[in-house]
C-alpha cells in the first residue's frame, strides 16, 4: 500500500509540474505577443469612440496651425530628449505640429541588437496601414517595422517594437494613452487619405555637430554619423529623404 501511495504521489507531482510549466509558457507566449494581445479591459478599445472624442479638437488645432487632418505625416524620435515630434505636410514641406513627451523607453543610447535586449531601436522606419493596431494591450499602437533592411543586414533581431500608449516599455516607445490617441488618429487619417506609409526616424539625441562630437569615444559613433546624414537632410529641406540601404549603409535620396 505504501508503494502505491508513493507512486500516486509521484504521478500527482508530475501532473502539477506539467500544469505549472504550461501556465508559465502561456505567460511567456503572451509577453512575446506584446502589444498584439488585449489584456486591459479597463481601457477603451472602441477606436470609433476615440476618433469621435479626439478628432474635433485635433482638427481645430491643426487648422490654427495652417494644417489639416489627413495630410501626410512624418515623425522623429529623440531618446535623450524623450520627445516624439509629429510633422504634417503643408505645401511642399513639413511643419512641426506637436512635440509629445516620451513617457518611457527602455535601454540606453544605441541601437537595438537582438531579441530580448530590451533596447529601443534607432534608425529609419516605415509604417503602413497594416502596422496600425487599435486593439493593443497598451491602448493603441503601431509597429515600427524593426528589423528594417539595415538591421537585418547586421543580423539584428527583435519583434513587436512599437510606439504605444501607457508608460511601460520593453523595447518600445511609450507615449501615455492621451499622447498615443492624438498621434494614432492623425497617422491613421493620413494613411486613410492615401499616404502609403509614414516615416519614423528614431535618433539617440538631436544630431548636432556639438552633440555628436561629445560621443567621439562611443562604439556607435560611425552608426550615429550615418544617422546624422538623414537628420541633416531633413533639417535642410523639411522634406523627409527617401532612405535606402546600400552596402549595409543608409543612403539618403531626395524625392524631388
Amino acid at each position: 500500500m505504501d508503494d502505491v501511495h508513493r507512486k500516486l504521489k509521484r504521478i500527482l507531482g508530475i501532473i502539477a509540474f506539467v500544469i505549472v510549466g504550461l501556465v508559465a509558457a502561456s505567460f511567456a507566449f503572451k509577453d512575446q505577443l506584446g502589444p498584439l494581445v488585449t489584456i486591459r479591459p479597463d481601457s477603451s478599445r472602441d477606436i470609433a469612440e476615440i476618433r469621435a472624442r479626439v478628432t474635433p479638437r485635433l482638427e481645430r488645432a491643426l487648422a490654427e496651425a495652417g494644417l489639416r487632418l489627413g495630410a501626410p505625416v512624418f515623425m522623429r524620435v529623440f531618446k535623450e530628449e524623450r520627445v516624439l515630434e509629429l510633422w504634417v505636410e503643408r505645401g511642399d514641406a513639413f511643419a512641426l505640429f506637436r512635440s509629445y513627451e516620451i513617457c518611457n523607453y527602455s535601454g540606453s543610447l544605441g541601437p537595438k541588437l537582438k531579441e530580448g535586449d530590451r533596447q529601443s531601436p534607432e534608425g529609419f522606419y516605415y509604417v503602413g496601414a497594416s502596422a496600425m493596431n487599435p486593439n493593443s494591450r497598451y491602448h493603441l499602437s503601431f509597429n515600427l517595422g524593426f528589423p528594417n533592411p539595415y538591421d537585418r543586414a547586421r543580423d539584428r533581431t527583435g519583434s513587436f517594437l512599437m510606439v504605444h500608449g501607457d508608460c511601460l516599455s520593453i523595447g518600445c516607445y511609450a507615449m501615455t494613452d492621451a499622447g498615443i490617441e492624438e498621434i494614432y488618429v492623425i497617422a491613421e487619417a493620413a494613411l486613410e487619405a492615401g499616404q502609403p506609409f509614414f516615416r519614423v526616424h528614431a535618433f539617440p539625441f538631436r544630431m548636432t555637430e556639438a552633440r555628436l562630437a561629445a560621443e567621439a569615444g562611443s562604439e556607435w559613433l560611425g552608426f550615429w554619423e550615418n544617422l546624422q546624414e538623414g537628420y541633416l537632410a531633413f533639417e535642410e529641406t523639411r522634406v523627409p529623404p527617401n532612405v535606402v540601404v546600400r552596402d549595409d549603409h543608409y543612403v539618403f535620396e531626395s524625392d524631388s
